[in-house]
């Protein structure tokens, strides 16, 4: 989840999950990417199919805020749509999940191991992405249908911004706790593209591989804040 007034206290004591795409575009043929909805049916946040039967999102998305605090998502809460660029038609396949995976070391985004498996009730018939290494210089784009602008609108159709995936030393001196083993930031030093709320556990891919899961950053698209993800190859195996 990204920045908002709403929640400027949570920020100043970490970060806050990543929750639209911003200064990006209309995504183009985008088979594996998955919108998550609650038990209510509304969509909530980002996943992405790596398997016929298997979702990645981040950790957080799996833990639900209520007004009486934090409880787990159960399987039965959510459905993943898969082949759905556009959130108003019923194009696609809309699929129970039957299991949740949270990597056992998830506490906080800011700490990482912001990453979950979701198991889908039958496989889909969509083709999964592969996953892949990222390097510093490589141009990534994320992918989601949160808000257009911090403090905006979410887009009820899939966006895509590309970014440009930095160095380690270089997150590391612009986000606090950054862990290189299992993060990697990406976005426009001048800012204005980057991730936004409702783009939580989406992917960013890269060279035609996954390279990320939405997880955080503190705002939208600002100057020198990039947003962080998580690093799936490190978490290969473990979820």
């Amino acid at each position: 989840m990204r920045l908002s007034a709403l929640v400027l206290t949570a920020l100043l004591l970490g970060g806050t999950p990543a929750t639209a795409v911003v200064g990006g575009y209309e995504s183009p043929d985008t088979p594996w990417a998955v919108a998550l909805l609650d038990g209510r049916g509304n969509f909530y946040c980002g996943g992405v199919l790596v398997a016929p039967d298997k979702v990645l999102t981040a950790a957080h998305c799996t833990v639900e805020r209520t007004l009486l605090g934090e409880r787990d998502r159960r399987p039965g809460q959510v459905r993943a749509v898969v082949g759905r660029r556009d959130l108003d038609t019923d194009a696609g396949r809309e699929v129970r999940v039957t299991a949740i995976r949270r990597h056992p070391g998830f506490r906080s985004v800011t700490t990482g191991d912001d990453i979950a498996a979701l198991t889908l009730a039958e496989p889909v018939p969509h083709a999964p992405v592969p996953t892949g290494q990222a390097r510093a210089g490589d141009r990534a784009a994320v992918h989601g249908w949160g808000r257009t602008a911090e403090g905006g609108t979410p887009s009820r159709r899939l966006r895509t911004a590309e970014l440009p995936v930095w160095a380690d030393a270089d997150c590391a001196r612009a986000v606090p706790g950054y862990r290189p083993d299992g993060m990697l930031c990406a976005g426009h030093p001048e800012g204005g593209r980057d991730a936004c709320e409702g783009d939580s556990g989406g992917p960013l891919t890269a060279g035609g591989v996954l390279v990320g899961i939405v997880s955080y950053g503190r705002g939208c698209g600002r100057p020198g804040e990039p947003g962080v993800y998580t690093r799936v190859v490190r978490y290969l195996g473990e979820i």
